[in-house]
């Protein structure tokens, strides 16, 4: 059982190193008012946002530092460019006005939402940067380096954090898929006080990523 203690230890490390950066929760409302309190609608979105998750954290895993490297593109680089998308869209959220008719709209045309819409809808701002923003795609590719180089071990490890990246795209699933009902719980003021912390709260964290981007560039303690 020893040679597969490592492997374990890797499915494992996937999810608990991922999970508390990516924090669903200040996606929630963001996921909530995309599709009203359809749930029907909520679950397809939410299947489609993990399934884009999965697949930004394995590539991150397992091919990260080429991409970087075949475009001249340092970690600094994506986690600024990442912070600038996080902090503008918490700016929107923050701005927005969660009662206006645009928002009533969006609500009202949820459950009549198409294949192509769910598609483009979950990729930005869903599952990125909200979800695997530059902090997620940055720790997933620390954690690829991780891997063994040894072809029979590289398979084997590779497998084992694909494993990992399914788990936490399992519990992003759970939490978006039920989003609307728990905010549905809080009311109509709960909600927009939730909204409006959590924007706050992203915002804070975009102009986290741009300061340690900016450190990290210009050997500053972040």
């Amino acid at each position: 059982m020893d040679p597969f203690v490592p492997l374990l230890k890797s499915l494992a490390l996937v999810p608990v190193t991922l999970l508390p950066i990516i924090n669903p929760l200040t996606a929630a409302p963001v996921f909530a008012a995309t599709v009203g309190h359809d749930r029907v609608v909520a679950r397809r979105l939410a299947r489609q946002v993990a399934i884009n998750a999965w697949f930004v954290i394995v590539a991150s895993l397992l091919v990260g530092n080429v991409v970087l490297d075949l475009f001249g593109i340092s970690l600094p680089i994506v986690r600024i460019g990442g912070g600038l998308l996080v902090a503008s869209t918490a700016w929107r959220m923050l701005a927005s006005n969660a009662g206006d008719d645009v928002q009533a709209a969006a609500v009202e045309e949820a459950s009549a939402l198409s294949d192509v819409e769910i598609m483009r809808r979950s990729f930005f701002p869903i599952t990125f940067p909200l979800t695997t923003g530059p902090g997620t795609i940055a720790a997933s590719i620390a954690l690829g380096a991780q891997i063994p180089t040894s072809p029979v071990m590289f398979v084997a490890g590779a497998g084992a954090m694909a494993l990992g990246a399914a788990v936490t795209a399992l519990v992003l699933y759970l939490v978006f898929a039920n989003s609307a009902r728990v905010l549905a719980k809080l009311g109509e003021i709960g909600t927009l006080v939730m909204m409006r912390l959590l924007a706050f709260m992203l915002l804070c964290i975009g102009i986290q990523f741009i300061w340690t981007g900016w450190a990290e560039l210009n050997g500053l303690p972040g």
